[in-house]
This record gives C-alpha cells, structure tokens and sequence, in this order.
C-alpha cells in the first residue's frame, strides 16, 4: 500500500486514532468508518508505551489493511516492523525520522509529523520520506484547523512535490479549509470519533466535502 495521489486530484483522507482506544470497543468503531468509503491511512497514534502501542497495533492492522488503507504506527519502529504496518509517523527529533528514513525506506512509509516552522518542515523534507504532516494529531481542540497548519501546509503545497498532510479541526466541515490548502491528504481526529452520526456518516461526509464521491462517480 502506498499513499500516492495524483496531482490535480482531490485530496485523500488519513484517520488519526484516539491517544487512548479502548480494544474491547474500537475495533468495531474503526470498522464503521474504513467500511464508509476511501481511506488512504490510519494512523495508530494511542499514546503510553510501547507494549501498548504494540497491542493497538496487533488489533488494528490488519483490519486497516484489509480496507486498503495503510497502517502507520507513531514514532515505535519496531512496533510498525513487528506488526507489519505499512510504516511510521515519526513526530519526535528530526534524528528520529532520519534513523526511521534510512532503515525502513522504501519497503515502508515514512512521514514527519511536528512540523512548526518552515524550517523544521524543510529539514524534515530533506530526510528522504513520504509525506508531511501539519497540525498535531490531537491537537484538533477547536472545530476549524489550526491556523499556522493550515499556513504551513498551503506553504508547502505550493512550493514542494512531496506530499503534504493538513490536520482538520473537530467539526467535518472543516474539511473544506483544509482542502483549500491544496494539500494532497487531510487528516481527520475528533472529527470522526466524536460525530454526533457515527464514524461513517463522519467520512461520507468528509468525502463529499473533498469531492472524492464525485471523482468515484464519474
């Protein structure tokens, strides 16, 4: 699995799990969502340690993969390698993601997340990986994104080839500014796991937002 899209195309989802997932009852709430339409990725962000990253992970990846989406796991490379993911979201220290750049690529996905400043996604995009993320993975706090996320990723979007990822805001409806950056994903948190309608009716509507339905249509 890979996290391609072509240019000119309207923008693909990544899913961003909660810090804390319940095994018992998440499972079966990501599967509502993945079932709903299009996901490029998800992201297993649960925070703790790695014996709970590693968990989260033997859980969830295969049913990510089973709907085509890549499975990435947050900053634990042994944990991505043991599970089987398709790759790692490193938002640690640069050194972190050059290390994870230099052993895993390309037989894995590796993007660069903690991003603040031009400098820092610069640096991040010179380590050779696949994508950049802006906003915090859980940092969706208000419903609109974030205004320097959205500043930065529209930055990049219009300066640099290599993928960039534009974190939303907890309402779906943000969806459109994040969209308008150019960005070729966005990257959805609250903005699923707390829809009043479900996760489902949460990407549906993302995905119409994005105009992914209408592309799937035509």
């Amino acid at each position: 699995m890979d996290l391609e899209v072509g240019r000119g195309s309207p923008p693909r989802l990544v899913l961003v799990t909660p810090p804390e997932i319940d095994l018992a009852a998440f499972p079966a709430v990501l599967e509502e969502a993945l079932s709903a339409g299009e996901v490029a990725a998800v992201i297993l962000a649960s925070g703790g340690s790695e014996e709970a990253a590693e968990e989260a992970a033997a859980a969830l990846v295969p049913a990510i993969q089973r709907h085509g989406a890549a499975a990435l796991v947050r900053n634990f490379t042994r944990v991505a390698g043991r599970s089987r993911a398709d790759g790692v979201h490193i938002d640690t220290a640069i050194a972190d993601l050059r290390s994870a750049a230099t052993s895993m690529r390309p037989r894995m996905i590796v993007g660069a997340g903690n991003l603040n400043s031009r400098h820092t996604a610069m640096e991040a995009g010179e380590a050779d990986i696949d994508y950049v993320l802006f906003g915090r993975l859980h940092g969706d706090v208000r419903p609109e994104p974030h205004p320097r996320a959205l500043e930065l990723a529209e930055w990049w979007a219009g300066l640099i080839l290599l993928p960039a990822v534009a974190m939303a805001g907890n309402a779906v409806d943000s969806v459109a500014a994040a969209r308008d950056t150019g960005a070729e994903f966005i990257a959805l948190h609250r903005a699923v796991w707390e829809h009043p309608d479900g996760p489902a009716a949460a990407v549906r509507q993302a995905l119409d937002l994005v105009g992914r339905n209408e592309e799937e249509a035509a």
